[in-house]
């Protein structure tokens, strides 16, 4: 009798392999295979089987354009982030922190659609439905078209959305579904795989705008194998602290529009709200005080106002800390090196503290002026006015550089009544506000 042969499968990226082996060569995942029955390996067989066909490639100029078409959420931050609104027949991951809101927000939004006219499929396969009941009542989403549906079964989804002809499916989440054909447990590569691959096709043929919640790693990548990312249209995270009210929507991979808007939506008692002004949500004005100083950041077409917030205090250690929050920390060694040699500020027995406040995290160099302005203020203790703002990137040879959107970004901040802008070179466009120009970081020490 032949010996069986014994496969083993990666539980991170589905590399499959017939040695065990303890770190996995292909995403170096540690202890993370795991041995596949024969019913496994007859799915992988089977599903990595391919077959020879008449070829049927065209030209690419003799293919017309896909028009997208789209319905709106009824919810004004998500449909900027979806890029306009939700495309039918589309496959949409949203992952983020457990109670970040992301099962509120769904609830939501499913009430808003099925308040329109369509039908809504809301599976649950980590609460009943008595559970999402109670949210519902409290987010007063009781909608005739809105339906519920407590079930783990890939099959047993199918037949309800064979049953029923639906607009709008969500599920949450993919990691607590699994097919009965699969004999492996829930959240497993091949369950994840096969089930995400169904909906996928599913979606496609019905034209089914279909939502999935995903779990979280604690790296805060979407727990499960990497194919899930590739295989559906649009990425999105959650992000922000479940203690805190503002709660931001950001898109990491969309099909059918850009990636760089931002959702920001406030947390209350009735659930997630786009917020209708969040320009003072990032700073406070009422009062001056040292080590903070006053930015505007582009988040896709949106320029926000953030506070940048430094403390530095006399260390007591032999190595100084040095802490960001919502900024990189390899920048920010940068600048601290900067400012010793071109302003000659001894911080190497200081600890330096760095914060953005409401929770943005800053990606792109704008904000380098006013990190060092405000690490100057605190290390001076003299406060900036909240009526001045900086915005500039700073190299590594001391130059203040402009940064794209220049414009946009003083129009935001005159709106906001700053009357003060240290920028790297004049607008084009003609401003209220009183503009001056810093070409090199010592001219930064002017303003103090």
């Amino acid at each position: 009798m032949a010996k069986a042969k014994i496969l083993y499968e990666c539980q991170h990226c589905g590399f499959t392999t017939p040695k065990w082996m303890g770190k996995c060569t292909n995403c170096g995942a540690w202890d993370s295979f795991v041995e596949l029955n024969k019913e496994q390996q007859d799915y992988i067989k089977k599903t990595k089987s391919t077959s020879i066909a008449k070829p049927k490639a065209q030209s690419i100029a003799e293919i017309q354009e896909d028009h997208v078409t789209r319905f709106s959420s009824l919810d004004p931050e998500l449909d900027n982030v979806l890029g306009g609104g939700i495309v039918p027949g589309s496959l949409t991951l949203i992952g983020g922190s457990p109670g970040v809101g992301k099962s509120t927000l769904l609830l939501k939004v499913a009430s808003n659609i099925s308040s329109d006219g369509k039908n809504v499929l809301y599976v649950t396969g980590e609460e009943s439905a008595g559970q999402i009941k109670l949210r519902a009542n409290r987010l007063n989403a009781n909608q005739k078209n809105l339906y519920l549906l407590s079930e783990i079964r890939l099959e047993q989804i199918t037949t309800e959305l064979e049953h029923r002809k639906y607009d709008f499916l969500i599920i949450d989440s993919i990691q607590t579904i699994y097919s009965e054909n699969i004999s492996s447990a829930p959240g497993s590569v091949t369950q994840v795989r096969q089930i995400t691959f169904e909906l996928m096709r599913i979606a496609k043929e019905k034209e089914l705008a279909t939502f999935i919640i995903g779990h979280i790693t604690k790296e805060g990548s979407i727990a499960g194998p990497r194919v899930l990312e590739h295989m559906v249209d649009t990425v999105l995270y959650f992000e922000g602290d479940s203690s805190q009210e503002l709660r931001i929507l950001r898109g990491f991979k969309n099909r059918f529009g850009p990636t760089s808007e931002i959702g920001v939506f406030e947390m209350r008692n009735e659930g997630l709200f786009s917020t209708t002004d969040i320009a003072s949500r990032f700073f406070n004005r009422d009062s001056n005080q040292a080590g903070s100083a006053l930015t505007v950041v582009m988040e896709g077409s949106r320029p926000i106002i953030l506070e940048v917030q430094a403390l530095v205090s006399e260390s007591h250690t032999p190595n100084s800390k040095r802490q960001a929050t919502g900024f990189d920390n390899n920048r920010l060694n940068m600048l601290l090196a900067l400012l010793e040699r071109k302003l000659k500020i001894p911080l190497s027995g200081y600890d330096v503290f760095i914060n953005i406040t409401g929770g943005i995290k800053i990606t792109e160099t704008s904000a380098d002026l006013a990190v060092l302005a405000a690490i100057i203020s605190s290390f001076r203790d003299r406060a900036i006015s909240k009526e001045t703002i900086f915005i500039g990137e700073v190299s590594l040879v001391g130059d203040v550089r402009e940064v794209h959107g220049l414009d946009i970004r003083l129009k935001e901040a005159q709106m906001q009544k700053i009357k003060k802008a240290i920028i790297a070179k004049k607008p084009l466009e003609k401003t209220k506000m009183k503009t001056f120009v810093v070409e090199e970081v010592t001219q930064l020490l002017e303003w103090y």
